[in-house]
């Protein structure tokens, strides 16, 4: 059956069985949520209007029973949402499809320039000093920004400096503040707001960043480092410092950003072929989910390929491993640490687990809290790995906090116990034996062609069950005992 379902979708809907890498097209979904209050409830969240650096293929909104007006307003444009009567959470989504191209800028006609600003006698100083060092070492406005920025970020900054700086923590509160030094030298400037892409992104924000006009255009600049122009991985989603999102008769608002990249010749295929065929086959489709939770699926569905594998080599070759699925759960890890750093920070608190659990059979604990002291133990190990790795500027070590901390509570018990009843030979085989089982997994569980057709096709699911239910009733020699008694095999012939 699944042959059939994967035949159809090739020859008749024409969607690749490879990776198709002629163009990037990235699908961002905003998910609004907020809860209600008595009364109507209005919902505006400001849109692109467009995209520079991109041409938008589609977009729409998924609404409900909520009636939707889109607005422009100035550079950008308002999707406003209204409903009279609602009950519970309340869920909206505004989901645009952009590849990369070439896009006309905007053309403001009418820039205002600031007025002076009436500020504090003692930041007027500061202030005064600050423009006239970036003054004598710049030619125009372009260069006057970049080191005004220079000059505003650098770590050994004089008093002037320290004192513009002062109060400006968080991302918006540093541009508003570029931008008031910025009039006081009569330089227009303003905030925009940019959602940088990421594949597989699930609770992304706009990051603010400064433009300021140079005469004949607006140019970008970085408000961390002054460099120009715009990242190439960033959407320019929204001009100026107003809220993305307000709502009437609500409260508790929320925007989640989802970001998913595809090929363009398999979007295409995937969403033409649907709208002309309008088959049962495309209804069921992974793509008609929610980006957030395609993001999901997306590492779920490989896990039945690591599963199988470790079918065959517990069942077929007779490897030994700590549990059934543990490994799999460590290759889960790995996809976020790396292999390499998986498996030195996996062993780094396997062994300093097994020292302290080694400790603990002095005081003869039930079983029970022997457990409950070995995961607390993990989890204070984590946590000074993390710190410590912080210190010394090793930003991998932060990952460990993403290992299965039960998992590899279990992991120490369950290697103590060996250890103890079999020897330290024994325990070590099967320890070397679950970490390259996860190492395996891990590679085939983040193979860009099975990704692709395990996402593309899920019905190779019921192909992957079959084999593992086929290998279920395999009773032979296993690999390792052959190898085990080939001496006897030997002497047999």
């Amino acid at each position: 059956m699944s042959a059939t379902i994967c035949y159809y979708k090739v020859t008749e809907l024409k969607l690749p069985l490879l990776p198709v890498q002629e163009s990037e097209l990235w699908t961002i979904e905003a998910k609004v949520t907020y809860k209600r209050t008595a009364g109507p409830s209005k919902v505006s969240m400001m849109l692109p209007k467009q995209v520079p650096g991109y041409v938008v293929l589609d977009e729409n909104f998924v609404s409900g029973r909520y009636g939707l007006t889109l607005e422009n307003e100035d550079l950008n444009r308002v999707a406003q949402w209204a409903i009279r009567r609602s009950q519970g959470d309340q869920t909206l989504y505004y989901r645009m499809q952009l590849i990369p191209g070439e896009t006309p800028e905007f053309k403001d006609k009418n820039v205002a320039y600031p007025v002076e600003q009436d500020y504090p006698e003692i930041m007027r100083t500061a202030l005064t000093a600050l423009l006239e060092q970036v003054r004598n070492k710049s030619a125009d406005t372009k260069s006057f920004t970049h080191e005004l920025l220079q000059r505003l970020n650098a770590p050994d900054s004089d008093e002037n400096v320290k004192l513009l700086r002062k109060d400006a923590a968080t991302p918006e509160a540093w541009v508003s503040r570029v931008i008031s030094i910025l009039q006081g030298a009569r330089i227009p400037s303003r905030q925009v707001n940019l959602l940088i892409l990421s594949d597989g992104a699930r609770h992304s924000r706009l990051v603010p960043w400064l433009q300021v006009y140079t005469g004949e255009r607006w140019v970008t600049f970085n408000p961390k480092t002054g460099e120009s122009g715009f990242p190439s991985n960033a959407v320019l989603w929204k001009y100026g410092d107003k809220p993305l999102l307000d709502v009437s008769g609500g409260k508790s608002a929320n925007v989640d950003f989802s970001i998913y990249k595809q090929s363009r010749g398999m979007i295409a295929v995937t969403q033409q072929r649907a709208g002309i065929i309008n088959g049962p086959v495309m209804e069921f489709s992974l793509f008609n989910l929610p980006v957030q939770t395609q993001n999901v699926y997306r590492i779920l569905i490989m896990m039945p390929v690591g599963v199988l594998l470790i079918v065959l080599l517990r069942n077929i070759v007779g490897l030994k491993t700590f549990g059934t699925f543990m490994p799999i759960l460590i290759a889960m890890a790995f996809r976020e640490t790396e292999l390499a750093w998986g498996l030195a920070l996996f062993c780094l608190l396997l062994a300093l687990g097994l020292m302290i659990r080694f400790y603990l059979e002095y005081l003869r604990l039930l079983l029970v809290p022997r457990l409950a002291a070995v995961l607390i133990i993990v989890i204070i190990l984590m946590t000074f790995v993390s710190l410590l790795s912080h210190k010394l500027g090793i930003d991998r070590g932060l990952s460990v906090a993403l290992f299965p901390m039960v998992i590899i509570a279990m992991t120490i018990e369950r290697m103590s116990l060996v250890w103890e009843e079999h020897g330290a030979g024994e325990s070590l085989q099967q320890c070397a034996g679950s970490l390259f089982v996860a190492s395996l997994s891990y590679l085939l569980m983040t193979n860009e062609y099975l990704e692709h057709l395990m996402f593309v096709f899920p019905e190779l699911l019921l192909t992957l069950l079959a084999f593992t239910l086929w290998l279920g009733r395999y009773t032979g020699y296993r690999i390792s005992e052959l190898w085990r008694f080939r001496s006897v095999i030997v002497k047999g012939n």
